[in-house]
Order: C-alpha cells, then sequence, then structure tokens
C-alpha cells in the first residue's frame, strides 16, 4: 500500500543524532554524538526515596489525573525560582508545566504560526525545535550565529523585508549547537527590534544554569516589560531528562492558549514526576546539586579543549564555550564533509555533522558538533586522538 502522508510532516526527516545513537550499539565507538546530560549528574539515591515516599503516602493521587497548567506545588515553586534567582516574571506573566522543553517549544509555535508564515532562528539551531517548526509548514530563515550571537542588524532587515514573521527562536546561552553565548550589547538589541516590529521572542534557555566559567548574562525574559518574551526551561539537564519536566513563563494570554492546546496534546504533563521534582526542591534545592554537576562538565571541557588543542591543526576552528554541554568545530572551506564523517565512523568515533542543525538546508557547512558531557576522560582524549588523525589523513 501506498501511504499519502500529510503535508506537514512528509518533508521531514529523521534526526540524525537519533540515527547516529543506533550506530553506538558497537562499545567499541566513541561517542561525542549525544546530547545527553551524564548519568552522573542524576541524583538516583535521592530520587528513589523522594519516590517511595509518593507511593506509600500519595500513591492514588500521584497516579490520577492533574490539571493542565501542572502540579501546583510545583508551578509556584518553578515561579519563584525564576523570579528569585534569574529576575523572571512580571505580573503579566504565569507559568505551565510541559513535557519537556521540547513540548514548550512545539506549543509555542502551534498558539502563534500559520502556514506560510516566518520562523527566525539562529544558524545553527537545534534540530529538535527545527523539525517542530517544519512539521506546522511555516518559512525557517536562519541567521547565522557569530562568537557572540546573531547580527541585530541582520535581524532588523529580515523583519523590514518579510511581514510574516510570527517567532523568533534564540538559544542565547550556551546554544546548541555551537555552544556560544549572546552578548549583553545584542540581547539588549534583540529585544528592542522586537519590540520595535512586534514579534514575539521564543528564548529556549535548556543550558542556562550549566555555567562553569564567566560571568552571567540576564536572560532576554527578565528583560522584558511587556509580554514579547515566551521563556522556555526545563529539569532535563539539571535533574533528569528521561522525567520529560519542563516549563514555559510567558504572558498570560500566551500561556493560557498554550494550555488549551495541550489539553488536546497530552492533557497533562506526568503527575509523578511532577511531583518527584517538586519533592526534591523542597527537600533538597536545586543549587547544590547544579553547583556539582557545573563542576563535572567543566572539567570535561577543559580536559576536551586541552586535547583539542594538541591533537588539531590551526586550520581548524571550534568555540570555547563557558558552560552547557557543547562545542563546535569548523574545518576550512571546501572540505568533503560526507568523506569526513565517513571516516571518523570508520575510526570508531562518532560527532553529529553540521548539516543537521541548519535551518535552511540548501545553506553549506563544514562543522560538526561535539559534546562532552557523557564521555569520560579517557574517551575524550583518546576520541579526540581519532578525530586528529582522520584531519590529519585528509590532509585538513
Amino acid at each position: 500500500m501506498n501511504f499519502e502522508f500529510s503535508e506537514k510532516v512528509k518533508g521531514l526527516k529523521p534526526s540524525a543524532i537519533r540515527e547516529i545513537f543506533k550506530s553506538l550499539t558497537d562499545p567499541s565507538v566513541i561517542s561525542f554524538a549525544a546530547g545527553n546530560p551524564s548519568p552522573l549528574s542524576f541524583p538516583v539515591e535521592k530520587l528513589q526515596g523522594l519516590a517511595n515516599e509518593i507511593f506509600e503516602n500519595e500513591a492514588a493521587s500521584s497516579l490520577q489525573y492533574g490539571i493542565t497548567e501542572g502540579y501546583y506545588p510545583l508551578r509556584e515553586q518553578v515561579a519563584k525560582r525564576l523570579k528569585d534567582k534569574f529576575n523572571i516574571g512580571k505580573d503579566f506573566d504565569s507559568t505551565i508545566i510541559v513535557s519537556g522543553g521540547q513540548q514548550g517549544i512545539d506549543l509555542a509555535c502551534k498558539v502563534l504560526c500559520n502556514e506560510g508564515d516566518t520562523v527566525v532562528c539562529e544558524n545553527p539551531s537545534f534540530i529538535g525545535a527545527l523539525n517542530a517548526f517544519r512539521s506546522y509548514n511555516v518559512n525557517l530563515k536562519g541567521l547565522d550565529v557569530g562568537d557572540d550571537g546573531i547580527d541585530p542588524c541582520e535581524l532588523e532587515a529580515l523583519l523590514k523585508k518579510d511581514k510574516r514573521v510570527k517567532l523568533i527562536y534564540l538559544i542565547p546561552t550556551f546554544q546548541n549547537p555551537a555552544g556560544i553565548t549572546t552578548s549583553l550589547e545584542k540581547r539588549k538589541a534583540i529585544l528592542a527590534i522586537a519590540k520595535k516590529y512586534g514579534v514575539v521572542i521564543l528564548e529556549d534557555n535548556p543550558y542556562g544554569e550549566l555555567r562553569f566559567s564567566g560571568e552571567d548574562i540576564p536572560t532576554l525574559k527578565s528583560m522584558d516589560d511587556e509580554g514579547i518574551v515566551l521563556y522556555c526551561g526545563s529539569f532535563s539537564k539539571v535533574l533528569s531528562a528521561g522525567m520529560r519536566v519542563g516549563f514555559v513563563c510567558g504572558h498570560s494570554e500566551l500561556v493560557q492558549k498554550i494550555v488549551v492546546v495541550k489539553q488536546t496534546n497530552d492533557v497533562h504533563t506526568n503527575l509523578f514526576f511532577q511531583m518527584l521534582c517538586s519533592r526534591f526542591i523542597d527537600r533538597y534545592g536545586l543549587d547544590e546539586h547544579v553547583k556539582s554537576i557545573r563542576a563535572l562538565y567543566g572539567k570535561n571541557c577543559a580536559k576536551m579543549l586541552s586535547c583539542m588543542d594538541e591533537q588539531f591543526p590551526s586550520t581548524v576552528k571550534y568555540t570555547r564555550p563557558d558552560g552547557g554541554l557543547f562545542l563546535w568545530v569548523t574545518l576550512p572551506e571546501g572540505t568533503d564533509m560526507k568523506e569526513f564523517i565517513k571516516r571518523t565512523i570508520d575510526a570508531k568515533v562518532a560527532v553529529v555533522p553540521g548539516e543537521t542543525f541548519l535551518p535552511e538546508p540548501d545553506k553549506k557547512t563544514y562543522s560538526f558538533r561535539m559534546n562532552y558531557s557523557m564521555p569520560t576522560e579517557e574517551q575524550i582524549e583518546k576520541g579526540v586522538g581519532l578525530l586528529g588523525g582522520v584531519i590529519k589523513s585528509m590532509n585538513i
């Protein structure tokens, strides 16, 4: 039988990252391709104890339906932490708990964009967001990411030209995949331009708390005095990715519409895991736990950069992130990227080709993404050495 797929999905392709995962069943492959938090960051014993308490004392309620907006104590905890720690949340804002940051991205596009509208993204950008946007048949326009974010002048020129821009999607802090952070100067300029043209900014910030060097930079949402920024966060990188618990904070009118569409999506986020997150925050707090994760990732990132400095020639450029999970490597223009990726696989080391992260598939890239949260220091040293060997074998 020949299946006729809808216009919304016929152009979607499997995530290259997920496809690469399939090749990692070979234990001899060293993977720098993951986007996962380290299992060492999971507070297993504490979560186990809290889970037992929930089942002993609140089993019935934890296994029941919940309200779409989210488990009330967790919503209050999230809103308070956002306000106290990050100055996020004005009187016009409200918060909803979602099924991971991915759902927040998807629902934001669903409530704001019609077919044929334009979503502006960084180039490169997060593949999960790009595919979510594509499923709504919007036009994606990518603005190149520099060392400190997109160029505000290029953003304004695009908004002047394209009157159908409905959403600006940004990962300003420790961007996935590039690892860069948008400067405060550019954040202020981007926010002013969005206000001028009346375009909502979706600020995706799953990595913001994972800073292991440098100084914090205020979020776009913390500077938002008109409700034009929709802020998406998650517990995936600071507590557990598999729980699928995230949150969206934004103007109440936007959030209420997200509530309605979430009701048709999954009714509500997993209640047991919401309760588990809430109990963890209440009992242990997040700050000390996050501090230990920062130390782990900072050590791994420093190790990876040190090995790359030793193994890679000066023709290879790469970002030096102050936090997050990723760095971005760029080979000289003209490099045969298909041959490079083939040779890395043959060498038993996995990276993610940069084309995966392009908003506009017809564009060209000579880059690839590397992850330092998952591998051990020994794997980092060996894997970077293998990559260096591939680079040298191609005379790059």
